[in-house]
Formats: C-alpha cells, sequence, structure tokens
C-alpha cells in the first residue's frame, strides 16, 4: 500500500478535542464531522485538505478521551496518514481499526527535516516515507502485514467482511 500527500506539520500533544471540539461529538456523520477538523487549532486546515494531506507531527498525538470521531473527522478530511514521534496508545488503536495509518519514524529526531508543504510518498509495506521534494528517505517502524491488511481494507470492519467474518491463522488475539 503507497499513500501519498502535502505535509501538513503540527506540533506536540494535539490531542482529541483540538482535532475535533466536543461540541461536534453529538454525531458520527462524517462529512459534518470533516467540516469541523482543527476549526479552533488550525483554522486554515480545511483549506489546506483540499489536497491529500499528510500530518507530520511531534511527541504524543491524540491523547484525551478515546473518542473514535477524531480518527473519523481526520480520514474523511483527506488526511491519508499520520507521522509521529509517538500516539496516545487508544488513538493509535481507533487509527488502525479505522483504515488511518498512524507510523512512528525509527529515527524519530528526523522527521524535522520533512518541511511542511512537502509531498511525500509511504510505502507501508517497505516501511519507508520519502520525500519526493528533497529526495530524503525516512524508515519507520515496520508494521505487521496483518495491520497493513486491515489499512488495506480500510479498517478492521471491512477487513472482517472481507474475509467473510473470520481470521484463519492470521488470529487478532
Amino acid at each position: 500500500m503507497i499513500v501519498r500527500g502535502k505535509v501538513v506539520r503540527l506540533g506536540d500533544d494535539i490531542d482529541t478535542d483540538i482535532i475535533i471540539p466536543a461540541k461536534y461529538l453529538v454525531t458520527h456523520d462524517a462529512t459534518i464531522l470533516a467540516k469541523h477538523v482543527f476549526e479552533d487549532y488550525y483554522p486554515e486546515f480545511r483549506e489546506r485538505a483540499k489536497e491529500d494531506i499528510i500530518i507530520v507531527a511531534g511527541e504524543n498525538f491524540g491523547l484525551g478521551s478515546s473518542r473514535e470521531h477524531a480518527v473519523i473527522a481526520l480520514k474523511h478530511s483527506n488526511v491519508k496518514a499520520i507521522v509521529a514521534k509517538s500516539f496516545a496508545r487508544i488513538f493509535y488503536r481507533n487509527a488502525i481499526n479505522l483504515g488511518m495509518p498512524a507510523l512512528v519514524p525509527e529515527e524519530k529526531n528526523r522527521i524535522g527535516e520533512i518541511n511542511d508543504g512537502d509531498e511525500v510518498e509511504i510505502h507501508l509495506k517497505k516501511g519507508v516515507l520519502r520525500d519526493l521534494n528533497t529526495g530524503r528517505e525516512f524508515s519507520f517502524y515496520k508494521i505487521p502485514d496483518f495491520i497493513v491488511e486491515i489499512l488495506e481494507a480500510g479498517g478492521l470492519i471491512n477487513y472482517f467482511k472481507q474475509k467473510g467474518g473470520k481470521t484463519g491463522e492470521k488470529s487478532l488475539r
């Protein structure tokens, strides 16, 4: 699976309330949620997200409440993947379950070399992010094949539907 988009740089400690304000949690409508991503934190985001986006962030991305709304809102606002130095555990699980690649670079400090606005390409199976503007490559911790399959399916529910409700040898335990 290859993911491509323009980089939007964010900082550390981006919590779920920043991603999607709590006042919008009364709906699961992805279109409505996408209209309000980062509206208080980064109002220009919607304009930038008219193109496919790869978020590159610092430490502890997705901390806060364990709402799936944050991932749904990002996914439906043209965010194709998130690369961060670290993720809040529940956000990371929600991302995978909903089909959003969440990647941690092996050399965390090097992601500072990726500039806002650069176009990047991510090869999930190879574990490589390539900056198409500079030609630099960045390795991230390899994602197990069964998780790549979940991402390719668009999330865990779609994965199980494709498998007929059975995982066979690839147990998720």
